[in-house]
Formats: C-alpha cells, structure tokens, sequence
C-alpha cells in the first residue's frame, strides 16, 4: 500500500500529466496569459515595464514568431503557413526528446511499448481519421507486460484497497503540505479551491484516532473498518473524482480524464481496467459521479464544490 502511495507521487508531476490526450471535439486555442495566475500572486501586483509603451522591436518579435503563443494539443507542433499563421501540424516521433529511463516508457492499448507519451502521442497524430487511430489510446505507464486477467473475487476486494489507498493518498499529501510543502502549485490550487470545511474534512479523518493507518490489510479488515468508520472514506472519495474531472460542468469523467489515476495503476493492480469498465454501468464510455461513488460503495451522490 505504502508503494502504492510512493509510486504516484513521484510521477505525480511526471508521467501523470503526460496522458491528457485531447477530446475527440477539442480545438486549438491561443493561450490567453492573463488567465492563469500562480498561487499566491497580489491580483494588483504588476510585472516591471508593465506600463511601458510598446516597441516596435517588441512587435517585430511577436511578428516574427507566430507560434509563440499557439498551443496545440499532444502530439501536434505549431508550424507557420504560406501566409505566416501557426498551425497545429502532427509530430514526428523522430523529434521527441531522448528518453532516460524505463519509467518513461509507455503502452498503447495496441499493446505496443513506446518510447515515451511523446512518441505515442505524435504516432497517435499520424493515424488521425482512421480507425486504428480512434481505437488507439495511452494503456499505461511503463513498457508493455503481461496483465493477468481479473477473476470475479478479485474484482470484489478491488474496490476496499482501491477506497483505502485513496483515503490514505489524500491524508499523505495534506502532511506532506501542512509539514513538508511538498505539494505542487497546481495541487495547491486545487485544494484551496474548496471551501474551509471541506479542507477541515481532511483534518478530522487525519486526526481520528480510529483511522487505519496505511498497511498491507487483508480485506476482510478493510471491510469492517469501511463498516465501522463509513464516512471517514466519503470525502476521499468524492475528492479524487473532483480531481479527476478537468470539465465539472459536465459532471462525468472520459476515458482521457481518467488516465491519470488509471494509467499508473494498472502494471500494479490487473483489476484496474475491469473494476473501471464495471463502474460505467450504463456503458456509455463515461463514468458519472454516481457511477463512480456506486463502485466505491458510497450512498452519498452529491457532488462536492471544487
């Protein structure tokens, strides 16, 4: 369990962000810089030379340099055309950056082993309109092995590790941000999004003295302490779908939304792809808030306020 925890988070910045593969409907976009502003900056704070009159040295760069702010989506570059304007054009795989380790490695549910996301994405590009291009999709981290398949008993004790582990991920990164501030930006500004007393959810669970701590339980221990201490998992629960869901409106996760939980888990726990398909019970390729908290044996449906 402990590995479980260790694992994702050190790919937390690294390999988990890489399978954000774009939805079939996405656009390219140019980036609005004044849209995002780090965590803890003066909303009045000004950057130096702000209110200086603009060059023409300055526009000449921005002219020069169309793709400087176009951004495409994985597995695209910004290329400029005949008349001078960015355009999202697939990668060669040849250009992707040299790969350093095992970890980087990825497996497409082609059962093929690249190099990295970077190469399947931009081999991914290439196949665009195709059939075998809407198949293809990120498997999981790592090179491609073999998975055992996922017996019916197996699929049952799924679920009590899978709501202890995240129970235990969301009580890990409040210590390490309370003690350590070993939290990213971006998993700080998640966080603060939530109300106070959602962040005083994780406060109490961390500091009840009935909580099992983190171990290699046998089910039936992890069955009885979901009996005895039901809501200390609600919460974890709903936060890590929270987390997951990159469009709220919309209130469900796609296969894309899902693959940063999804991806890393499945070398380490072969019920992984079964126990997700199971959760999507009426099979339209989503899993809803309510499938979701249904798979985790949590009666509670209602979504929780980022």
């Amino acid at each position: 369990m402990r590995s479980w925890i260790f694992f994702l988070l050190c790919l937390g910045g690294k390999a988990l962000a890489a399978p954000q593969e774009a939805l079939p409907d996405e656009t390219e976009v140019i980036e609005d810089p004044t849209t995002e502003e780090p965590v803890g900056v003066n909303p009045v704070q000004v950057e130096v030379g702000e209110f200086e009159e603009p060059t023409e040295d300055v526009e000449e760069i921005i002219a020069e340099n169309p793709c400087q702010n176009h951004h495409c989506k994985h597995g695209k570059v910004c290329e400029v055309d005949d008349n001078n304007s960015p355009m999202c054009v697939c990668q060669d795989p040849s250009s992707c950056p040299a790969t350093a380790g095992m970890f980087e490695k990825v497996c497409g549910t082609d059962n093929k082993t690249y190099d990295s996301s970077c190469h399947f994405f931009a081999t991914k590009c290439t196949l665009e309109g195709t059939k075998k291009g809407h198949k293809l999709h990120l498997d999981y981290i790592g090179p491609c092995k073999f998975i055992p398949a996922c017996l019916d008993t197996e699929l049952t004790e799924f679920p009590l590790r899978m709501r202890d582990w995240l129970k235990n991920v969301l009580i890990t990164l409040y210590e390490r941000d309370e003690d350590n501030n070993l939290l990213t930006e971006k998993q700080k500004l998640k966080l603060t999004k939530s109300p106070r007393h959602l962040l005083r959810q994780v406060k109490k669970i961390h500091e009840n003295e009935k909580r099992l701590e983190a171990g290699d339980h046998t089910v039936e221990l992890l069955a009885r302490d979901f009996e005895k201490n039901y809501n200390m998992y609600i919460f974890p629960v709903h936060w890590q779908f929270g987390q997951l869901d990159q469009h709220p409106i919309d209130g469900y996760l796609s296969h894309t939304e899902l693959a940063p939980l999804r991806a890393p888990l499945i070398p380490m726990e072969h019920c992984t792809t079964r126990f997700f398909e199971a959760c999507d019970l009426d099979n339209d390729k989503y899993i809803a808030l309510e499938e979701w908290a249904s798979c985790f044996g949590i009666k509670e449906r209602k979504y929780l306020p980022a």
